[in-house]
C-alpha cells in the first residue's frame, strides 16, 4: 500500500484524537464550575445566631387579684350540689345511712319509709352501694341504689327523686349493667367447691361448671391434681360488681383426660354447651340423679340388709341426708308416682324408646308431680328419705332399657344431636376465640411466654 494511502486514515485519526481531548476539556470544565457553585452555596448559607446573644426584654405587669370576700359571694349566691356514695353497712338503718350520705331532710326520710316503692332501700344488702345527691341544705335531690332478687333475674335500679316542685316519687327501673368476661384457673386438691372458693370463683359458676361436665365427669370421684380453667361473665354497675352470668366455656382435666366445652347460641334461638369439635354435651341421661353424694351400694349380688338373704341389687343406692333433692336423669313423662312396697314412694320416669328410670324410698314428691306429667332432665321430681325396705335414708336408682335393670354407672350412654351444618361457621368463631383464652391460661403456655420474653 503506498504511503500517500494512509494519509486518509492519519488525518481521520487526528481528528478523533482531537475531538476526544476537546470532550475531556469540557467535562473538567464542567466538574469544576459545579464544584465551585457548590463551594459557593456553603459559603453563602446563613448561619442562625446564637441564642445566648440575642437581648432579652423583661417586662413586669401587675395583674388585679380576684377579692376573696367576691369569691366568697359568688359562691354563697350560686346552687350547690354534692355526690356521695356510700356502702350499707350490716344492721345499718335509715338514719344512719342518710346521715353519712349529707342527706338532712325529714320529708325524704318519712317518705322512704313511707312510699310501697321507696322502702326498697331499706332491702339493700350489706356491702352494697347507695349514691345520693343533695343541695347545700343538705335536702335530698336523688338517691340511687342497686336491687338484685336473684342472678336468674334482670337487674333493678330504684331512683328517689325530687322535681321542680319539690315532690318526691319513687321508681324501678332496669340496670343498665357493664358486662365483662372474666377467666380463671383452679386445681383439686380436696373438692371442687374448695378449689373455687380458692381460685375466687363465685358459687353460681361453680353450679354451672358442675351442670356443664356432669354427664362426663363424675364429681363424687375427684383426685387431688385433677385441674379446670373457666371463662364466665359478670355484670357491674357504677364499679360495683352486681351478679354473675353464664359460664361462656371451661375445661376439665379429670384422672388425666380433658373434656372441653364452649356455650354457643343456635340459630333458633336455644343454647347449648358443645365440644370444639360442635358435638353436644349433653347426653341422654346425668350420671347421678342426685349432685353430690356417694354411693351405698352398687349394682352386683348383695345381703339385703333387712332379710339377711342373698339377692341381687338392681340399682344403685346414693347415700345422702333426708330432704336432698332428687333430679330426673333425662326428659321423659312420669308414669307412675306413689307408694310401691319395699320401694317407698317411688316415681317411674317413662323415656323415649324403651328407656326408663325409677326413684324409689323418697320422703316426698316435688310439687307438680303426677303420672302423665313431663319432665325435664335436671328437674327435681322429689327428695331422698327412708319409706319402704330402708335402713337409712337414701336414693335407689334403676336404669332400665326394656323394663330391665341396668348398671346406670356402666351402662353407654347416648349424646344429643350436634349442632346444624348452617350454625358451624358461627360456632368455629366462637370456639377459636375461647381456645386462645385457654391458652393464655394454662400453666405450660405461661412458662413458654416466659420463657420467649426471657430471649
Amino acid at each position: 500500500m503506498r504511503p500517500i494511502d494512509k494519509l486518509p486514515h492519519l488525518a481521520s485519526g487526528s481528528r478523533l484524537l482531537l475531538g476526544t481531548t476537546r470532550t475531556s476539556r469540557i467535562i473538567s470544565f464542567s466538574a469544576l464550575f459545579f464544584a465551585v457553585c457548590a463551594f459557593g452555596a456553603v459559603g453563602v448559607a446563613p448561619i442562625a445566631p446564637d441564642a445566648a446573644d440575642l437581648p432579652v426584654k423583661k417586662i413586669t405587669q401587675n395583674l388585679d387579684l380576684p377579692k376573696l370576700d367576691d369569691q366568697i359571694a359568688a359562691l354563697e349566691a350560686s346552687e350547690q350540689h354534692f355526690v356521695r356514695e356510700e356502702k350499707v353497712l350490716r344492721g345499718d338503718t335509715l338514719g344512719a345511712l342518710m346521715l353519712r350520705l349529707g342527706i338532712d331532710d325529714n320529708e325524704a326520710n318519712n317518705f322512704i319509709k313511707t312510699d310501697a316503692t321507696a322502702k326498697g332501700v331499706l332491702q339493700v344488702k350489706a356491702g352494697k352501694s347507695v349514691r345520693a345527691q343533695t343541695n347545700d341544705e343538705g335536702e335530698l335531690e336523688w338517691l340511687q341504689a342497686s336491687l338484685q332478687d336473684g342472678t336468674d333475674k334482670p337487674s333493678r335500679t330504684l331512683m328517689v327523686t325530687r322535681d321542680a316542685s319539690g315532690k318526691l316519687s319513687a321508681a324501678e327501673v332496669l340496670s343498665k349493667l357493664e358486662r365483662r368476661v372474666e377467666m380463671r384457673s383452679g386445681n383439686i386438691r380436696s373438692s371442687l367447691f374448695a378449689a373455687t372458693d380458692e381460685a375466687q370463683i363465685p358459687d353460681n359458676v361453680a353450679n354451672q361448671i358442675v351442670s356443664m361436665f356432669e354427664t362426663n365427669v363424675d364429681f363424687r370421684y375427684l383426685q387431688r391434681g385433677d385441674h379446670f380453667n373457666v371463662v364466665y361473665e359478670t355484670f357491674w354497675q357504677n364499679g360495683e360488681f352486681v351478679k354473675t352470668g353464664k359460664v361462656l366455656a371451661g375445661e376439665f382435666s379429670n384422672v388425666g383426660k380433658l373434656f372441653q366445652s364452649v356455650w354457643f347460641d343456635e340459630a333458633g334461638g336455644n343454647g347449648g354447651y358443645y365440644s370444639f369439635d360442635g358435638k353436644s354435651l349433653k347426653k341422654a341421661f346425668l350420671k347421678s340423679p342426685l349432685e353430690f353424694t356417694r354411693v351405698s351400694s352398687g349394682f352386683s349380688m348383695r345381703v339385703h340388709p333387712i332379710s339377711g338373704q342373698w339377692k341381687r341389687h338392681t340399682g344403685v343406692d346414693f347415700a345422702a341426708v333426708t330432704g336432698t333433692p332428687i333430679r330426673a336423669t333425662s326428659d321423659g313423662v312420669i308414669e307412675s308416682v306413689g307408694p310401691s312396697g319395699g320401694y317407698g314412694n317411688l316415681v317411674v320416669v317413662k323415656h323415649w324408646s324403651n328407656y326408663s328410670t325409677a326413684y324409689a324410698h323418697m320422703s316426698r314428691f316435688a310439687s307438680g308431680i303426677r303420672k302423665g306429667s313431663k319432665v325435664s332432665q335436671g328437674e327435681v321430681i322429689g327428695y331422698v328419705g327412708t319409706t319402704g325396705w330402708s335402713t337409712g335414708p337414701h336414693l335407689h336408682y334403676e336404669f332400665r332399657v326394656g323394663n330391665e335393670p341396668r348398671d346406670p354407672l356402666s351402662v353407654s350412654i347416648p349424646n344429643a344431636a350436634p349442632l346444624a351444618s348452617n350454625d358451624m361457621p358461627r360456632f368455629k368463631e366462637v370456639a377459636s376465640d375461647m381456645m386462645h383464652r385457654f391458652a393464655l391460661l394454662r400453666p405450660e403456655r405461661q412458662a413458654e411466654i416466659m420463657k420467649l420474653a426471657s430471649r
